[in-house]
């Protein structure tokens, strides 16, 4: 195979990775703040669960998650709903990996989504009770001080630790390989095992500099954009 063959193969795996970025990012950053609230909610119960889910979730390696997803369904329930899946997509759409992608993208958005939280939650609690009396002394509610006053500084304080997990999630996406999904890395694995090349293994390294490239000017402009909120 030619450097362009090789390179189109890849890229062919690299558009998975950034499928499982991109919906990972979707639907991890919003359900992350829920989770947040749960956390800091006055009921005791409420807390304490979700407080346990999120200890768990970020306790497991990610690895260890996308098997729990994948194969305890089949394990317990004699029911494997993401093989069937597999199958129903590829007989009639011609579309492989289906059900292992969904099985990857559940499992990374939920942990994910744990790891916002807790970033939602000390960006929350760090902003000062002060503002709050403030607010409440001008006559506004708790849900306007929070929407008008706090957001804003709270969005700019989970910048900085928002982008390194979201430069962190680009190359966690390798992880999918362990159930066969053909992201990048599985696809170079192929070229080592079939063509016995093993530099395209090394190449990949190239794809997620140059993304993560790309994402540290995107989210640095982002956060200087949100500078003048710094005290």
């Amino acid at each position: 195979m030619t450097f362009l063959e090789v390179t189109a193969f890849l890229w062919e795996g690299f558009v998975i990775s950034l499928l499982i970025f991109g919906v990972t990012l979707l639907c991890g950053v919003p359900l992350g703040l829920p989770i947040a609230f749960c956390s800091m909610s006055r009921f005791r119960a409420v807390k304490a669960v979700s407080k346990v889910i999120v200890w768990i979730v970020r306790g497991i390696p990610l690895m260890l998650q996308i098997f729990i997803i994948y194969y305890v369904p089949g394990l317990l329930f004699k029911f494997p709903m993401f093989s069937y899946m597999d199958r129903f997509f590829f007989l009639n759409y011609g579309l492989s990996d289906a059900g292992r992608i969904v099985a990857v993208l559940i499992a990374f958005s939920i942990n994910y989504a744990c790891y916002f939280s807790e970033i939602y939650r000390g960006g929350i609690e760090s902003i000062s009770k002060g503002q709050y009396e403030a607010g409440y002394v001008l006559g506004l509610t708790k849900s306007q001080i929070f929407r008008h006053v706090i957001l804003k500084q709270v969005i700019q304080r989970i910048v900085p630790p928002m982008s390194n997990e979201i430069i962190t999630l680009i190359k966690d996406t390798a992880l999918a390989n362990c159930i066969m999904v053909c992201e990048i890395i599985k696809q170079a694995k192929e070229l080592a095992a079939n063509k016995a090349m093993v530099w395209p293994l090394f190449y990949t390294g190239v794809f997620y500099l140059l993304f993560v490239g790309l994402l540290t000017i995107l989210l640095g402009r982002w956060e200087k954009k949100l500078s003048y909120f710094r005290s």
